[in-house]
């Protein structure tokens, strides 16, 4: 008997808690709808999960008890119908059975010959079909489009350096990007962590770009990179990404583009001509687990040029020694392509969806949540209670309930008090942010589970909450 063994001593046992726990997790799933959209998790429950852990271990029955009872009941909503306040998918049935797949397969996808890498490889493949990317171009699957936009400054900058900067490092070069002001703030902290400082970047509107690359250059510094979004979090707002292209070749600079939801805009005929031109990037970063519904984390970065891609990257130590046969073949490892040896096969869950839903399917959820957003756009906007903030572009809308008598500052506290009330009152989540410098309520739409009828739900919640908050009968 080998004692220091993790395995069930009665793997019957196992089983029998195995099918409860997914039976479970499946009435979760299917019950969603009859929940609230979120619920804030009581004192006594951080309590206890802030006590510490049994040293000695306990029988998996009553750590299941302990999951059941403090972790399930309080998740972050994002499954739910009516969570609308973050750019959030909401997971699916098939990718929940490949995450656990994934996990009993156990794979380092890092590299190494097995079946997990040519997962990836093919998922990585049909993503550069989808957008247009060149034969021979290269990606890995990430966390998320935060990791995909470092990968794709650090690439960016090693481009520009060259070969020497792998060695002998950075040196102070005097390089500066640009993006528009709504740029995500991963990337700022790209370049921060690439060792250029957040002073790196312009906000620069896409009218100003080429002055501004005129005047670092006549200063002496060095442009070597433009980011263009697709789908700012705020708005869902398009930079002109063909343009942007136009300028980025006329000039030698690299154009990556944060493709994290707005890049599946493609899979709408209505929409993708906001994204027209990202099949020019030299690297595109995205999430799968907004649009495409995949369970967290499965983000990409695809790259134009596979070579630098690689150069940015690889390294071969002795004890990574690559060979032609045997466990150690299959090169170039996925390590060669990122930061990360150790790596999920995080791979499955979208071989699933991609395989089980196909594209069709998938483009008719984004096809759906733009409809929904423009749906609760015209009902905003013929509503005497509320106020339309903001054209809607995409899939997100900016809103505000907005009674007579009350001037912008009283309204963006009244607004502030009714995101909190709708969303601890259960009924649905919308965020906030501002449009226009007033304070919005902000509604995006990624749930493949929302329908019409929680349109109606989430704006009586609103004026429900609001009318109270402002003391109207």
């Amino acid at each position: 008997m080998n004692d220091s063994s993790l395995d069930p001593a009665d793997w019957d046992e196992f089983r029998a808690l195995l099918h409860r726990a997914v039976d479970d997790a499946v009435d979760g799933l299917a019950t969603l709808r009859e929940r609230p959209a979120w619920r804030p998790v009581p004192p006594d429950v951080k309590a206890a999960l802030a006590e510490p852990f049994p040293a000695a271990g306990e029988p998996l029955e009553e750590t299941y008890r302990h999951y059941r009872e403090l972790v399930e009941p309080y998740p972050t909503g994002n499954r739910h119908p009516r969570f609308l306040g973050w750019v959030h998918g909401a997971g699916s049935a098939a990718g929940a059975l490949a995450d656990f797949l994934a996990s009993a397969l156990d794979a380092n996808v890092g590299g190494r010959e097995h079946a997990p890498v040519y997962v990836e490889r093919a998922v990585v493949a049909a993503f550069a079909r989808l957008f247009g990317f060149p034969p021979g171009a290269s990606g890995v699957l990430t966390t998320g489009t935060s990791m995909g936009n470092l990968l794709g400054v650090l690439a960016a900058r090693d481009a520009a350096l060259g070969e020497a900067a792998g060695t002998d490092g950075i040196a102070g070069a005097p390089l500066v990007a640009y993006a528009a002001p709504a740029v995500h703030d991963s990337v700022p902290k790209a370049l921060r962590t690439a060792g250029l400082g957040a002073g790196a970047l312009r906000a620069v509107e896409a009218g100003g770009l080429r002055a501004a690359i005129s005047a670092d250059r006549r200063a002496g510094l060095r442009p070597f990179l433009v980011v263009a979004t697709a789908g700012s979090v705020d708005a869902g707002a398009f930079d002109p990404i063909a343009g942007t292209a136009d300028v980025c070749a006329a000039e030698g600079l690299w154009l990556h583009v944060d493709g994290a939801f707005g890049a599946f805009a493609v899979l709408s005929p209505a929409h993708a001509v906001l994204a027209a031109g990202i099949e020019r990037a030299d690297s595109l970063a995205f999430d799968a687990h907004k649009w495409l519904q995949a369970p967290y984390s499965a983000g990409c970065v695809l790259f134009r040029d596979e070579a630098r891609h690689r150069a940015a990257f690889a390294s071969a130590p002795q004890y990574l020694a690559r060979s032609e046969r045997g466990t150690a073949a299959g090169a170039p490892w996925f390590a060669d392509y990122g930061l990360e040896l150790s790596r999920e096969f995080r791979a499955l869950k979208l071989w699933f969806t991609l395989r089980h839903y196909g594209l069709d399917r998938l483009g008719g959820v984004v096809r759906r949540c733009c409809a929904l957003a423009e749906e609760l756009g015209r009902r905003v906007a013929a509503d005497p209670e509320l106020e339309l903030l903001a054209p809607v572009t995409l899939n997100v809308v900016l809103f505000r309930y907005a009674p007579a008598g009350l001037d912008d500052a009283a309204l963006d506290r009244l607004n502030a008090e009714v995101a909190i009330g709708v969303q601890e009152g259960g009924e649905a989540v919308t965020s906030t942010t501002r449009a226009g410098g007033r304070l919005a309520l902000r509604a995006c739409f990624v749930n493949h589970r929302t329908r019409e009828d929680d349109l109606e739900v989430l704006l009586e919640a609103v004026r429900r909450h609001g009318r109270r908050e402002a003391g109207v009968r």
